[in-house]
């Protein structure tokens, strides 16, 4: 499929989706939150991919809101407001419900809608003396939508501070609070991007996906009910074709079929 605003591309199992509108540091408009949810719904549903890497290209990973589409927000009814919220939803829900692990290759500076995109990456890296804010407050207007998804990252303290004043706070800052998994330097920046990757390849593909629902349930379900869905769902992988495969191949001392 042909893109205007981000740029796709896919090797060995493995798809760089690259956020591609450099000239405005990569800021989020109505087509290009259309185009990567899209695009996050196809790769979802195709089993020859493993590995997705969220990326921007240029120098930005994210500056959060295009300014002309944020003008054209300015006389929206509340009716349109609701009907352009929810299309940032659904992208951010399509990511972090993919079953995919997905990779946040944090390359530049996020704000705003930008750290979302941070939050529902599975495993996120970055280099050092990058810059981010929750910026919302200073506009008057709250980081609301983001909110369920950098919430399991972020302690509440940190939210509130955050939220509350909209400072900008560094790499070393970012990991400290759970936002950013790691900083490296930029030499080392590709090679843990790449580990990550293989990393990926040794674990089956259907129990990543399970994996990824496990945790989104746990938040979901009554502790009770969770515990009944743990029991029943190790239950159903362990005669699973996948599980037998895993746990024959660990126990004959050989590399199981997916990472042949």
């Amino acid at each position: 499929m042909r893109y205007d605003t981000i740029e796709v591309s896919k090797q060995n199992g493995t798809v760089i989706v690259s956020l591609n509108r450099p000239e405005v540091h990569n800021a989020m408009n109505e087509s290009l939150m259309t185009e990567l949810t899209n695009c996050f719904k196809e790769l979802s549903n195709d089993n020859t991919v493993r590995t997705i890497v969220l990326t921007g290209k240029g120098k930005s990973f994210c500056a959060g809101a295009d300014l002309n589409w944020m003008k054209s927000m300015v006389s929206y009814s509340k009716e349109e407001n609701i009907k352009d919220s929810r299309l940032l939803l659904d992208l951010y829900e399509t990511i972090y419900s993919c079953p995919k692990p997905v990779i946040g290759r944090i390359n530049g500076h996020a704000f705003g809608g930008g750290l979302g995109l941070i939050a529902v990456c599975d495993i996120t890296i970055s280099v050092p003396g990058l810059k981010f804010a929750f910026s919302e407050a200073n506009l008057g207007i709250i980081p609301s939508v983001i909110s369920t998804y950098v919430s399991p990252r972020v302690t509440p303290a940190d939210m509130r501070r955050l939220f509350i004043t909209g400072e900008r706070f560094d790499s070393t800052v970012a990991c400290d609070i759970g936002l950013i998994d790691f900083v490296v330097t930029p030499e080392e920046f590709d090679s843990k991007v790449e580990y990550y990757i293989e990393q990926s390849r040794s674990s089956g593909p259907i129990a990543m996906k399970e994996v990824k629902n496990l945790i989104k349930n746990l938040r979901k379900m009554h502790i009770d009910k969770y515990k009944e869905f743990t029991v029943e769902k190790i239950s159903e992988l362990r005669v699973s074709e996948e599980g037998q495969e895993g746990i024959n191949a660990f126990l004959e001392k050989r590399k199981p079929k997916w990472r042949e």
